[in-house]
């Protein structure tokens, strides 16, 4: 069974841990609330959606060239530019403060609550949708500064562990219309707000099953390019690599998503994170980076890299 929580037996490990997840719900709540009516999301260290190292944009830490402007509920109704990030589909609200987001493919409709903004480019408008990095590991980590995503216009992704289709929705912004992106979620009750979000975004295609068995589902999933999983439990490595070796292309990429407490909450993260890295060179997937996500989540790493690569021809 996948779910997005920890499995029941896991214990806590101690009271000031707890304690430190509760000041980081309190600090992501203050956000939600209070942060777009001054202009954009500001984290911790008080730069807005400004992640470390290249995080904001190039990889020295500026956005791309243009620029365009518009009116909106990130500013308070000031002036605020949309710039290009160096991820492809994905981009910058620059005002008062720096916010992530991706281009809305279904203008006038928010997923989860979050705000949008419409920006004037000619005579048409174009619609943004905030992206929470406190809600979405992959948002964690563009702002952490992650060097490929792999995840662009125009490409097909499985998405393991979809939940209510927070992260799916943006993904889907991404891709665009000619993308697609196959939804894996095992839990009925999440399934059913993966559903409603799909009815309206012709390229999600939501599956209600067991990621564990992808045998299930392979009449429903082409090959892909890209597989991103968030599924949060103890043998999550070899529930990927289940499906990538029935879906992903030679040469694609993966991209995970490792919480340590919910695969070994006796040992340290960076033990965990290693042995979860040997799993995936076992597997035919070869790591090429590797990132925490703190701020934005404790204890939680993003793993990206390439299935079965191919061979490096001789000089």
């Amino acid at each position: 069974m996948i779910s997005k929580r920890c499995p029941a037996n896991v214990p806590v490990k101690d009271r000031n841990a707890s304690l430190c997840d509760l000041l980081i719900q309190v600090l992501e709540l203050s956000l939600v609330r209070g942060c777009f009516s001054g202009g954009g999301f500001q984290s911790p260290d008080g730069g807005g959606f400004r992640g470390r190292g290249g995080g904001r944009g190039t990889p020295r830490g500026r956005g791309g060239r243009g620029g365009r402007g518009g009116r909106g509920g990130f500013g308070g109704g000031k002036k605020v530019l949309i710039e290009p990030h160096r991820h492809e589909g994905v981009f910058i609200c620059r005002g008062k403060e720096d916010a992530l987001v991706t281009k809305n493919m279904v203008v006038g409709e928010s997923v989860y609550g979050e705000k949008r903004i419409s920006v004037e480019e000619g005579e048409t408008k174009i619609e943004y949708r905030a992206w929470n990095p406190f809600r979405s590991k992959l948002a964690a980590a563009i702002l952490g500064g992650v060097d490929q995503i792999h995840i662009k216009p125009g490409a097909k992704v499985m998405y393991l562990g979809a939940a209510s289709g927070t992260t799916v929705s943006h993904v889907s912004d991404i891709v665009g219309p000619e993308g697609l992106v196959y939804a894996v979620e095992f839990s009925h009750r999440s399934g059913r707000d993966l559903l409603n979000v799909a009815k309206k975004r012709t390229n999600i295609i939501p599956i209600i099953e067991d990621a564990r068995h992808p045998h299930k589902y392979r009449m429903l999933v082409g090959m892909v390019d890209v597989i991103f999983a968030d599924v949060a439990q103890p043998d999550q490595t070899r529930i990927v690599a289940l499906n990538a070796h029935n879906f992903l292309k030679n040469g694609g990429h993966f991209v995970i998503s490792i919480k340590a407490n919910c695969i070994d909450s006796t040992a340290a993260p960076e033990a965990v994170f290693a042995s979860e890295v040997k799993k995936m060179s076992a597997e035919n997937m070869k790591p090429q980076e590797q990132l925490t996500l703190e701020p934005y989540e404790r204890d939680h790493a993003v793993v990206v890299g390439i299935y079965r690569p191919p061979p490096k021809q001789k000089k």
